[in-house]
Formats: structure tokens, C-alpha cells, sequence
């Protein structure tokens, strides 16, 4: 009964994660800066959004970690899911913890102006640009981990 229950939590934090990254990064955050008039606005929110989902991010790669070292032991490391769990978790810590307060940092030091239309837009642009590739790739992992979920842990 608790085996099935782990399975489907794992299986449910996948889709939680995964969905979630895709959700937001292409079908939320477009539609706030398409819905809302403020750029500006669209951009805290997004942002938080992006903050949130990279918690979640966190705390479902430590479950599915510890979910896959329990069901298959050592040989977790030989797991092609363990190695995109891990992937998708370090792209997480560099956004989460390095590209975000930077971008963040950037946005105070504009202020009172927005970012976009300070001295610091090109630098915030380069990291909104590396921040964008990194978020495209952790989604393709996240596709990856979805369909190589379906065949086990081998």
C-alpha cells in the first residue's frame, strides 16, 4: 500500500514539476505580457511565478531523488531519470539562487526607472537571455524525464 502510494506521489510530482515549468514559462508568462498594458507588472509577476515554480522545482527533485535511491538502491546511478532529476535540479540552484537576485539587484539599481529603460538594460537583458535558454533546456529535461518515467527505473 505505501509502495503505490510513493509511486504515485513520484509519478505526480513529475507531472507537478514538469506541468509546471511549461505552464508558466510558455503559456502564463506569455499571456501576462500580451494581457497586461504594464511591461513592468507582467515582469513581477512572471517573476514570482518563476520564483515559485523553482521551489516547487526544488523540493520535487529531492523527492524524486529519494524516491528513486529507495526503489533501486546504488544502482540510482546509472539511472538515466536520476541524471535529468539532478540536471534539472542544478539548473534550478543557478536560476533560483544566481540568475534571479542578480536580475533582481539589477532591477533596484535602476529604480526609480524601470530596468528596460536604464543604464542597466543590456546587462539585465543578457541575463534574462541566459536565464531564458537555461529555463528552455530544464523544460526539454523535463519533457525527457516525462517520457523516460514511463519506463521505470532501469
Amino acid at each position: 500500500m505505501l509502495r503505490k502510494f510513493s509511486e504515485a506521489l513520484y509519478f505526480s510530482v513529475i507531472t507537478l514539476w514538469v506541468g509546471g515549468l511549461w505552464v508558466i514559462g510558455y503559456i502564463v508568462a506569455p499571456a501576462l505580457f500580451a494581457g497586461l498594458g504594464d511591461r513592468q507588472l507582467a515582469g513581477m509577476m512572471a517573476g514570482q511565478l518563476f520564483a515559485l515554480i523553482g521551489w516547487v522545482g526544488l523540493a520535487s527533485a529531492t523527492y524524486l531523488s529519494l524516491f528513486m535511491a529507495a526503489h533501486v538502491g546504488r544502482r540510482v546511478f546509472g539511472s538515466a531519470l536520476f541524471w535529468l532529476v539532478l540536471a534539472m535540479a542544478l539548473i534550478t540552484l543557478v536560476t533560483q539562487f544566481g540568475i534571479q537576485p542578480l536580475m533582481a539587484q539589477l532591477k533596484a539599481a535602476a529604480l526609480p526607472q524601470a530596468v528596460m529603460e536604464s543604464a542597466w538594460r543590456d546587462r539585465f537583458a543578457a541575463w534574462h537571455g541566459v536565464s531564458s535558454i537555461l529555463y528552455l533546456l530544464q523544460s526539454l529535461l523535463g519533457l525527457g524525464l516525462v517520457v523516460a518515467s514511463r519506463r521505470g527505473l532501469k
